[in-house]
């Protein structure tokens, strides 16, 4: 199998069904929410509750949160700073601090073209970043090197990293402290389930009755 095709299928798996068959599209669906029920349900509750931990504590004590991936992690990624910033903060007596190292596509793209692509989250880190805040890196593969600079850099001044990836494979798991891993290969199944974690995580902020600071909460 050479590699191109390898590649394929980790994005978007091995072929199943021809689906220019009506009667086939139907069992294509089917059998797709079939394997993300079963993909689902092998994510690990602890450790996304030790990330709504985490956020907590950086937001009662107002340290700020960085995200960041690219393509579709990248726009899981935006969308997560909404959540924060609007959805879970909006109304609330403690707020969010949180940056989408993702969303200046201006200074991406000086990055980009005057130095290189890896750069282009670390160096917006060291513009911002200081012991304490986390950093949230999310990538499919596990190998993207912009991701992994980033991350190695945020560890090494005492930032918090959580990773969201793939549970085989990709050297991202072992690099971030806390790793919030997906059993599966699939691209869309791995992007589906990125997703639903950071709505678990936002969603505790924004429908929980109270998370503002108390003194319990600080003891």
């Amino acid at each position: 199998m050479d590699r191109t095709h390898c590649a394929l299928q980790i994005y978007h798996g091995a072929p199943k069904l021809d689906i220019s068959k009506k009667a086939n599209q139907m069992q294509y669906v089917i059998d797709y929410l079939d394997d993300l029920k079963r993909t689902l349900s092998g994510l690990d509750p602890d450790a996304i509750g030790r990330a709504v931990s985490w956020l907590k504590e950086a937001r009662d004590n107002d340290q700020m949160i960085y995200v960041c991936g690219n393509g579709g992690s990248a726009s899981i990624a935006s969308q997560m700073i909404v959540d924060l910033v609007k959805g879970a903060s909006y109304g609330k007596p403690v707020r969010f601090k949180a940056i989408g190292l993702v969303d200046s596509i201006s200074t991406i793209t000086a990055y980009a073209n005057d130095v290189n692509y890896d750069c282009v989250f670390l160096e917006q880190l060291r513009n911002y970043a200081r012991c304490g805040d986390i950093l949230i890196a999310i990538s499919g593969s596990g190998n993207s090197k912009n991701v992994l600079q980033a991350v190695e850099y945020a560890n090494s001044i005492g930032c918090k990293t959580i990773a969201l990836t793939r549970g085989g494979g990709g050297m991202l798991k072992n690099k971030a402290l806390l790793t919030l891993a997906v059993p599966d290969t699939h691209m869309g199944r791995l992007e589906d389930c990125f997703f639903i974690m950071t709505h678990v995580i936002a969603y505790a902020f924004m429908e929980k009755a109270d998370h503002s600071k108390s003194k319990d909460d600080l003891s």
